[in-house]
């Protein structure tokens, strides 16, 4: 068991990493105080030897580190990635590549949806997670050998796990399904943060143009603010403070400070002074540039059994192919298919389309049935095609 704390010896550690095939690596960090991620550990696993680096530690310089992460010829393995990847790219503004993600894999390879960590390498390396360390508080130094022990258990049986997805992968011929999750994954738009886009991330059922003009400044004055002083959005302005104050658009510090939970102090100070100017802001938009709420597609009625056979094929396609359902579909991709054979949806494109697409919209229109028999459902042809939106069962 290795804690790194000084320069020499973590740039050692790296030159000897530099030349694995690939490395495991996870991250221990906090969150709960603060806008952006506060990385405290890094624990890093070659084929020979793992360690846990004290991000924390004075003067500790990490290039060695962050070289490794983006050496482009070493793979670098992670148990469900994007938390810990979000912190290199904000570390950095570049994220490591190439990238293995277990979970996803996992996914791939019919583990179910979302395998957790500790499942996983019970299958897969035979071992049992010590949990008693997962909500530790990771900034406080020094660190127990407890909470080190816990740290580096992800690590270590994350190396055996990986071998044996990869060899699952290898066998059924899905390496190529996985590499799409990835591209994803390593794209840095999946963690583009900007204030600017805040809104959308906000749930109003409002579609009113104004309202949402109001909203969008507040959200981006709010995320400004919060990536400013590094804090929890909710502790600039909470949701429901933001959709009252665009409902109502107060424009003095009077009729701001009525705002539940807000104050008179806090509306006639700074903070008061930036919200009104940005309700202000919201309200000046013009009335042809005024924001649209995403559309929300109705679906057509008696689409309802439609879609729950849907769900019964993807079910049933899941299983046989032994991977993921969420991986092939959602439940919003199925109403789509069921409204529209063009969809613009994962389900009806690529490797998913050979496993489900094809068959879910054969089903749509009637030309295969499910049947039931001897404890399965199955997919049968039928010989003469229904109109379009009709289905058959049997």
């Amino acid at each position: 068991m290795t804690l790194i704390t000084e320069s020499a010896a973590l740039a050692a550690f790296c030159e000897r990493q530099a030349k694995a095939e690939f490395i495991a690596v996870d991250t221990e960090f906090l969150r709960d105080n603060t806008y952006w991620p506060k990385l405290c550990l890094v624990q890093v696993g070659g084929p020979e030897e793992v360690a846990a680096i004290d991000t924390l530690a004075p003067g500790l310089d990490l290039t060695p580190l962050l070289d490794l992460l983006y050496d482009p010829a070493l793979l670098k393995v992670f148990h469900s990635a994007r938390q810990d990847l979000e912190i290199f790219y904000h570390m950095t503004g570049r994220l490591p590549a190439p990238v293995f993600d277990t979970q996803v894999a996992a996914m791939v390879c019919g583990f179910g949806d979302s395998v957790s960590y500790e499942i996983l390498v019970r299958k897969l390396a035979g071992a049992k997670i010590d949990k008693a360390s997962r909500f530790a508080d990771w900034s406080h130094r020094p660190l127990t050998k407890r909470q080190l022990d816990y740290a580096l258990a992800d690590v270590i049986h994350l190396r055996p796990a990986y071998k044996k997805l990869k060899t699952k992968l290898g066998k059924n011929g899905r390496a190529e399904w996985l590499r799409e999750e990835m591209d994803v994954l390593t794209d840095p738009t999946t963690y583009d943060l900007a204030p600017q886009g805040a809104w959308r991330r906000l749930k109003t059922r409002s579609t009113d143009g104004r309202y949402l003009a109001v909203l969008r400044a507040l959200a981006t004055w709010r995320d400004t603010e919060a990536q400013r002083r590094d804090t929890p959005r909710g502790r600039v302005l909470r949701d429901e403070q933001l959709f009252d104050i665009a409902a109502h658009t107060p424009k003095t510090p009077e009729e701001l400070g009525r705002t539940r939970g807000l104050g008179r102090d806090l509306a006639k100070g700074r903070i008061g002074q930036a919200i009104l100017a940005a309700v202000a802001e919201g309200l000046a938009v013009p009335q042809a540039e005024l924001p649209k709420a995403a559309p929300r597609s109705e679906l057509p009625k008696g689409l309802g059994p439609l879609i729950d056979l849907l769900k019964v094929l993807l079910k049933m396609r899941s299983e046989e192919h032994h991977v993921a359902q969420r991986l092939v579909a959602s439940v919003a991709d199925l109403e789509a298919i069921a409204a529209d054979d063009a969809a613009e949806v994962p389900a009806l494109k690529g490797w998913r389309r050979e496993i489900f697409g094809t068959d879910a919209l054969a089903l749509k229109h009637g030309r295969v049935a499910l049947s039931s028999g001897g404890g399965r459902v199955t997919v049968v042809e039928i010989g003469q095609p229904h109109g379009a939106g009709e289905q058959a069962a049997q």
